[in-house]
């Protein structure tokens, strides 16, 4: 079986566990009249069962799919001659891929030929493959029955099925707490550890305070080009320019749209406009990228040249514009639901000492809503941050170090995807570049947090 298949076959186990785990509890009782003999209920017992029979399976499956891969390639490979064996890493990687497509596009039965050491491979690892699929179903059913026949067996009238299973529910979610940990603290280290080795091939301070990018390299030193330049102060400059148009547009306009659905809108305005204005932020980056190059361009450009400014045909101004009305609905939505979280007694208590509703929403509400508010700003700020496809259709690809949103510039996030598109060798700078600058990226989304922790820490102490 494959693994979609067993999983299938775990979840029906799981379910036949239940019902058993349940008619075990009342057989143990004495009968479903005597069920109150038990300390936890029926389905307890019969939940508890199924997390016996399916998680130590699943857990079973996940680690067998990582581990099937490396031992059927270890055994195949100490099958093989021993002038094989002896190939360099690369060279035994491509002997084993060539051996591995073999197996899977060939009916290599009754074709065994001595001469030929692939087809006997080939075979070999189609063997190895049927038999590991026959093991790994076998194991899994045997482990879903030990499980649910281990736990079955230690019932009784005193069994306290639901502390075991809220102990064996907080693993799980310690585990998947960690999992979630030890993900992101890979992504760091891959990330710090790739732009260590590009920062000893290119100088720091060339790459923090440079204003010339130009990641292409050559492969010989006689070409044109032979060694790039890494200043990434324009790829800085331009991410900062188009966050800084699209959060003037986002935020002003996104606040007071919060400001007035809450405040303001009536119950039957809000129930409509509301869902409206998120589906913003469900239209995919493509579409406002297109919107942004087919449209906003053309006409801000129209529009300069009427009154005689020289605007580029991809210009910040557009993509920034673009930017901020995707990102409307973070600020919006999330301010409006902190606005909205703010203790009604503060509003009725300033309205009742005589300020009006905008003084009330301006001397109490937004302060007492701050921290929600800069959460929805800060989060508003990492995606602009993060956008590519709108940078890439309507601010275009040049690393332009101007001030000057009429420009054509690029950001962070287009350069990544531009040095990592296609075939790259993972040794070179122009390719590690691509990690120094998802690290520029990291360290600035962290003291964006710790600043708007800091912010939000000071202003919940005093509405607490």
């Amino acid at each position: 079986m494959n693994s979609s298949t067993l999983i299938f076959a775990i979840l029906f186990l799981t379910l036949l566990s239940y019902w058993y785990g349940m008619h075990r509890a009342i057989k143990v009782a004495g009968g479903v009249t005597k069920v109150k003999k038990l300390v936890s209920l029926p389905r307890q017992y019969g939940l508890l069962t199924s997390l016996w029979c399916g998680v130590p399976a699943l857990i079973t499956l996940l680690i067998w799919s990582f581990a099937e891969a490396s031992v059927i390639e270890w055994f195949l490979v100490s099958r093989l001659p021993q002038e094989i064996q002896g190939l360099s890493s690369s060279d035994l990687s491509l002997y084993l891929n060539d051996i591995k497509i073999m197996a899977k596009s060939t009916d290599l039965i009754g074709q065994v030929d001595a001469s030929n050491p692939k087809l006997a491979a080939s075979l070999h690892m189609q063997q190895l493959t049927a038999n590991a699929a026959w093991l790994k179903s076998s194991l899994i059913f045997l482990v879903c029955l030990t499980g649910a026949i281990f736990i079955a067996s230690k019932y009784n009238v005193q069994f306290q099925a639901r502390v075991a299973i809220e102990k064996i529910i907080l693993r799980i979610l310690v585990a998947c707490s960690g999992i979630a940990i030890l993900t992101t603290l890979g992504i760091v280290l891959s990330v710090l550890f790739e732009s260590v080795h590009f920062f000893s091939a290119v100088p720091p301070w060339e790459f923090l305070f440079g204003t010339e990018w130009s990641p292409q390299t050559a492969m010989r030193s006689d070409q044109v080009a032979s060694s790039g330049a890494f200043g990434a102060v324009p790829l800085f400059a331009g991410t900062l320019l188009i966050t800084f148009i699209a959060m003037m547009m986002a935020v002003p306009v996104g606040l007071m749209t919060a400001i007035y659905l809450s405040q303001y809108a009536s119950e039957r305005l809000r129930v409509f406009a509301k869902p409206m204005l998120e589906i913003l932020a469900g239209i995919p980056t493509v579409v406002y990228g297109f919107f942004a190059a087919l449209t906003v361009a053309p006409f801000i450009r129209d529009l300069g040249e009427s009154i005689g400014l020289s605007v580029a045909s991809e210009s910040a101004l557009a993509a920034g514009l673009v930017m901020g009305v995707m990102i409307i609905p973070f600020v919006s939505s999330l301010s409006d639901d902190a606005i909205n979280a703010v203790p009604k007694e503060l509003k009725e208590g300033s309205l009742g000492m005589g300020a009006t509703l905008s003084e009330t929403i301006k001397h109490v509400l937004l302060p007492a809503a701050l921290p929600g508010i800069v959460g929805a700003i800060l989060l508003a700020v990492s995606r602009a941050i993060g956008e590519t496809m709108i940078v890439v259709m309507a601010a275009g690809m040049a690393a332009n170090l101007t001030a000057n949103p009429l420009d054509s510039v690029t950001t962070v996030t287009v350069q990544i995807v531009a040095l990592l598109t296609g075939d790259q060798e993972f040794d070179s700078p122009k390719t590690l570049a691509a990690f120094a600058l998802g690290l520029m990226l990291f360290v600035t989304t962290l003291a964006l947090n710790v600043i708007a922790l800091k912010v939000v820490r000071k202003y919940r102490e005093q509405y607490d």
